[in-house]
């Protein structure tokens, strides 16, 4: 199968140029006056970029299928442009054992619609106490998370650190100590005592992430920092990254263009770590800005209507993220001059590929993974058009600039504009 992607404005990772793009076989080919395409995309007035990649994206399957399930989680995210999505390992079982990893892949092969990487958990159940055998887990998972928990114990992620480090796997942490937070806490410490809700307060963040870069000044190891949300967390990593250390971070859609003064006593408000200050939210942009953040990901966090309509206090944490990432963005950031488009495109796909080390660009045999962008194109964030199950969004009525035209998996359509749910 020949595709040419004509009339289009390339995104190459330094800039935009207009070209050609030449798939063969579901991958990308060199130009060449001979190319007998067996189909013709007109991408005239669109962008083109390589398909994003989000290295936080929560599937439910196995164990939570009334939440989310790998097909429905993943044609989300190739309505969302992204063609490859990294599972975090909160599931039942957790995949925590050869045995378990094996049934997520099984099920990825059969059901997924665009390239799901597997996390492997840190411990074993993602308990805090005992490490998994990474050695053995790490040819078969993009890296190792705890991913919804804090590891508390030093001597236990020291004990992980090195094993990833000896076999080159990547940490990615969720970063919370539990001991600096309030029984039920459930939002930011200013907006706590404001409203008399028990705190998550951002030291609870930041002391994990203080400690871990020490573990990875002794180790080596490969340290990914998960869904960054406070200030003193971008000068941590900020600082490790001018020390040379091998250390990234990431920041979800959310952090970025929310804060506090933003929320509503409404369950589409409450996320772990949740939105913090204006100051906070800031100091998240100029880390998108600067290169202190490598990625942006979206916690894409499905639950049930039910459990999400309890409030700031009783709903469950997390809300959805695929289908809206690029819209709101290029909206909030691009559109509004505090980004630009280059860097917002490098954030959603050379950044995060360079973190888990998996081709990204148009190299003739390179994957033809690839989004087609419109970026005027309006809409509006409507979540019972979402084909993910999960429908809380703190983006919901938002008007956006920008919207996902088709997504192309190994060349192949994996999303076009109007396509109804499947």
């Amino acid at each position: 199968m020949r595709t040419l992607i004509q009339g289009g404005t390339v995104y190459t990772g330094c800039g935009f140029e207009r070209r050609d793009l030449f798939i063969e076989d579901g991958r990308i080919a060199a130009p060449r006056a001979d190319f007998a395409p067996d189909e013709v995309i007109d991408a005239a007035g669109l962008i083109v970029s390589p398909g994003f990649i989000d290295l936080h994206v929560h599937l439910r399957q196995p164990g939570q299928e009334q939440k989310e399930t790998i097909r429905s989680g993943t044609m989300a995210a190739a309505a969302g442009g992204f063609t490859t999505v990294c599972a975090m390992p909160n599931l039942a079982p957790p995949p925590d054992s050869m045995e378990n990893l094996a049934l997520e892949r099984r099920l990825i092969e059969e059901d997924a619609v665009c390239r799901v990487l597997p996390f492997a958990t840190i411990t074993a159940g993602r308990a805090g106490g005992v490490p998994v055998p990474l050695r053995a887990l790490a040819p078969h998972c993009v890296g190792f998370s705890d991913d919804g928990s804090g590891v508390r114990d030093m001597a236990v992620m020291e004990r992980a650190f090195i094993e990833a480090a000896a076999c080159g796997a990547l940490i990615s942490a969720h970063c919370e100590d539990m001991s600096l937070i309030e029984p039920g806490g459930c939002v930011h410490e200013d907006y706590a005592r404001r409203h008399s809700l028990p705190a998550i307060s951002s030291a609870s963040e930041y002391r994990q992430i203080e400690r871990d870069i020490e573990l990875v000044r002794r180790t080596g190891c490969r340290y990914h920092v998960c869904h960054v949300s406070a200030r003193e967390s971008v000068e941590l990593v900020r600082a490790a990254k001018a020390e040379g250390l091998p250390v990234s971070c990431e920041i979800t859609p959310h952090h970025a263009l929310l804060c506090q003064d933003d929320m509503a006593d409404d369950g589409r408000f409450k996320m772990n770590p949740p939105l913090r200050s204006r100051e906070d939210m800031l100091a998240l942009r100029e880390a998108l800005r600067d290169g202190t953040a490598d990625a942006i990901a979206t916690d894409h966090a499905p639950h049930l209507a039910e459990e999400k309509s309890r409030g700031l206090r009783g709903s469950a944490m997390g809300v959805v993220g695929l289908e809206t990432a690029f819209a709101v963005l290029n909206t909030g950031l691009v559109e509004t001059g505090e980004l630009s488009l280059e860097r917002l495109l490098e954030l959603l796909t050379f950044g995060p590929a360079g973190v888990i080390r998996v081709p990204c660009g148009w190299e003739a045999g390179a994957p033809a993974d690839i989004v087609l962008l419109d970026r005027q194109g309006k809409g509006v964030v409507d979540s019972s058009r979402f084909f993910s199950k999960g429908r809380s969004t703190p983006f919901e009525g938002m008007n956006t600039a920008g919207r996902i035209i088709c997504t192309l998996v190994g060349g192949k359509p994996a999303f076009k504009t109007g396509e109804a749910k499947r």
